[in-house]
C-alpha cells in the first residue's frame, strides 16, 4: 500500500479541488496533457493493485476483502476514464469513490496484522 497504491492515489485526490484561503481560492485541474497523463497512470496502477489484492495469497479473506478490492479497481477505473476523457467533474467524483473505498476497507482491516 505504502509503495504503490498510496502516492498513486495521492496523484489523483491532488489533481483536483478547490483550495479556500484569506486571499481567494484556487482551483486544480490537470491544465496540460501531461498532467492528465499523470492521473490517467496513476488510476492505472490503482485499479491493478485492486486486482493483486485479490489474489491468493494475499486476499485476506474471499468476502469483504474481495469486494472492497474489486470496488478499489471500479473506482480507480473511473479516474482513468475521467482523465482520459479530461472530465474534471467525473474525476473529483471518482476521486471521491476512491476515497469512500479506501475508508471502508481500512475501518475493517487496517488494525488488523
Amino acid at each position: 500500500m505504502a509503495w504503490i497504491v498510496d502516492p498513486s492515489v495521492d496523484v489523483i485526490w491532488e489533481s483536483v479541488g478547490t483550495i479556500y484561503t484569506e486571499t481567494g481560492t484556487k482551483e486544480l485541474a490537470p491544465r496540460t496533457d501531461e498532467q492528465w497523463d499523470a492521473v490517467r497512470n496513476s488510476a492505472a496502477i490503482v485499479a491493478e493493485s485492486g486486482n493483486l489484492l485479490m489474489m491468493d495469497g494475499r486476499a485476506r479473506d474471499r468476502g469483504p476483502w474481495v469486494s472492497f478490492a474489486r470496488a478499489l479497481t471500479d473506482a480507480a477505473n473511473g479516474a482513468r476514464k475521467a482523465a482520459e476523457a479530461k472530465n474534471i467533474e467525473a474525476l473529483f467524483t471518482a476521486g471521491e469513490d476512491l476515497y469512500n473505498v479506501c475508508s471502508s476497507c481500512h475501518q475493517r482491516y487496517a488494525s488488523v496484522p
